[in-house]
């Protein structure tokens, strides 16, 4: 009896996990390096209500801030990521943390490598959204750049080269 009851709470606390979850439609992006870089990873968008949870882990990165951004295009093709084209920018809004309410669809938090070059962050944003919206952001290019953002120079927050891009897939 007493195994039967361990059972039973057991399933409950997994089926209480499970529903915490993010449940929506989902995305990933497989990011590969651009010329001459090393930089890589995977990043996944989830649709949880109004927001998108965002999971990314990305390796080969010097040590230090990163821009990170949805760009308009899903186009890698080019070896440097500029066939991606300009930040994904649905509603004409500044560049901007992505904290701050009037910014880009595209304005994603920056990413930060440890010494060993690995960067990691799980984050809901809002003003995106995954397969659905004028601000869906399947289909389009997903880039990290060799410098930090300073989230003020328009319209770019001046992150410099592409070291690497993704097409964000529908998953």
């Amino acid at each position: 009896m007493k195994s039967s009851i361990g059972w039973m709470a057991l399933g409950a606390l997994i089926a209480g996990c499970t529903s915490m979850a993010p449940t929506g439609p989902s995305a990933v992006a497989t990011l590969e390096p651009t010329m001459g870089n090393t930089a890589r990873g995977t990043v996944t968008f989830t649709q949880k209500g109004d927001k998108v949870v965002m999971r990314a882990d990305v390796t080969g990165l010097t040590p230090g801030g990163h821009g990170f951004h949805v760009h308009e295009k899903g186009d890698c093709s080019s070896g440097d990521g500029m066939s991606t084209g300009g930040h994904f920018n649905p509603r004409g809004k500044p560049h901007a943390a992505h904290t701050t309410v009037e910014r880009h669809a595209g304005d994603l938090p920056m990413l930060v490598a440890d010494a060993g070059g690995n960067a990691s962050m799980v984050v809901e944003l809002d003003v995106m959204t995954v397969g659905a919206g004028d601000a869906d952001i399947v289909g389009r290019g997903l880039i990290v750049h060799k410098d930090p953002d300073d989230y003020k120079t328009q319209p770019t927050g001046n992150s410099g080269a592409r070291v690497a891009c993704a097409v964000i897939r529908r998953s």
